[in-house]
């Protein structure tokens, strides 16, 4: 059942924009249904095309020899007005693969050398905040060397750079501003034993 109607691109901005849906409820009633996309036309969205491409990259790198530290970013937000702690992560590029885009994102948000590994279904596209926006972000997982630094960032971003301990990453999650998709694998990287990514292994190893 289609239940979009007509559709209409009310702004036109260059990262995001606000489209006006004609929407069909359950009881066969309608009314404007408010979405954000980072499609750039009203046949790009997802609504339409019902294909689920990737907008963006999550970056789960863990570091250390020990493999006993999380790569986080603490991120100035306007939608906060304040900070914010999140795995490092960036849009897909044109033409880019979500593993090109995570080792790109990871080095300029971070400057830390990123080696993914081999995630499978895991790092297919998922959506975010669905209520809101028809966004997808693909989650790439592996391991981070090198030291940290902010000098490949843009001058639009206030980034700290942050590798957290299990302690640390408990921490952030009792007092700080965290992301919802950061803070479930947090909850994984706190109660995982030894390697965090072994689970990507099928046979655990």
């Amino acid at each position: 059942m289609n239940r979009v109607k007509n559709v209409k691109k009310l702004t036109d901005n260059r990262f995001l924009n606000l489209y006006e849906l004609d929407a069909t409820f359950r009881n066969g009633s309608s009314a404007p249904y408010y979405v954000a996309s980072r499609r750039k036309s009203i046949d790009q969205l997802k609504a339409i095309t019902h294909d689920n491409h990737a907008d963006g990259v999550i970056l789960y790198g863990v570091h250390g020899e020990n493999r006993d530290k999380v790569v986080l970013v603490r991120q100035f937000r306007y939608p906060l007005n304040g900070y914010v702690y999140e795995f490092p992560a960036g849009l897909v590029e044109p033409g880019e693969d979500i593993l090109s885009a995570g080792i790109r994102e990871m080095y300029e948000e971070t400057g830390l050398d990123f080696k993914p590994v081999d995630a499978g279904s895991c790092s297919r596209p998922f959506f975010t905040t669905i209520g809101m926006t028809d966004e997808s972000c693909g989650t790439v997982f592996g391991y981070c060397s090198g030291e940290p630094t902010n000098c490949h960032q843009e001058g639009s971003e206030d980034i700290q750079v942050v590798l957290a301990d299990r302690e640390e990453c408990r921490r952030i999650l009792r007092e700080e501003n965290v992301a919802i998709m950061c803070a479930y694998m947090l909850m994984h990287f706190i109660a995982s034993e030894g390697d965090p990514l072994k689970f990507l292994n099928p046979q655990g190893e």
